[in-house]
């Protein structure tokens, strides 16, 4: 799977593009503090925010965005397709936005509406995806917010639980016209 060719740019500037080897660190800065921040772990020592920090790994494995504003990283998005090690939900025919963060700072900024619309103009590039697809937290009512305000439909028969925990994950899904 490649990358987009270009870079997206909004209208308020924020520059959307593959992150590059040197972001690696913040994009896993960016997520911790982001799940840290809306409450579903609290220790950034727990196993998940180990994981979530390899993106290295991830993103040789998928593809991995970063947004950008005033030349600062401030957003990130893993895209993975069905198949992938990475997909936690994705089915055949869909693409998932997985660990889509925004640093805390700048919540409700519109990073994480550009993020989401650069998943979606990915996901209509590649060949057999005609759904997106992506998993918010059950209490995060503001992702949810987002989410059904672009047009996503809640799955709740494909919700789940985080292993080991009483943390709630709900499904998204968006068709694609």
């Amino acid at each position: 799977m490649s990358l987009i060719d270009e870079f997206r740019v909004t209208r308020d500037g924020l520059v959307i593009e593959p992150a590059l080897p040197s972001d690696y660190d913040r994009v896993g800065d960016i997520t911790v503090d982001a799940y840290l921040a809306a409450g579903h772990f609290d220790d950034p020592r727990h196993e998940y925010m180990q994981f979530v920090r390899k993106v290295a790994d991830r993103a040789a494995k998928a593809e991995v965005y970063v947004a950008r504003r005033d030349g600062s990283t401030i957003a990130s998005m893993t895209l993975v397709p069905f198949g992938n090690e990475y997909a936690d939900i994705a089915r055949e025919g869909e693409l998932e936005i997985r660990m889509l963060s925004v640093d805390p700072a700048v919540q409700r900024s519109g990073a994480g509406r550009a993020m989401v619309h650069t998943a979606i103009d990915r996901a209509r590039q590649l060949d057999g995806v005609e759904v997106v697809s992506l998993t918010t937290g059950g209490s995060w009512v503001a992702a949810r917010a987002l989410y059904e305000s672009m047009g996503f439909v809640r799955c709740e028969q494909r919700d789940w639980y985080v292993p080991n925990t009483e943390i709630l994950l709900v499904v998204y899904t968006l068709e694609l016209d």
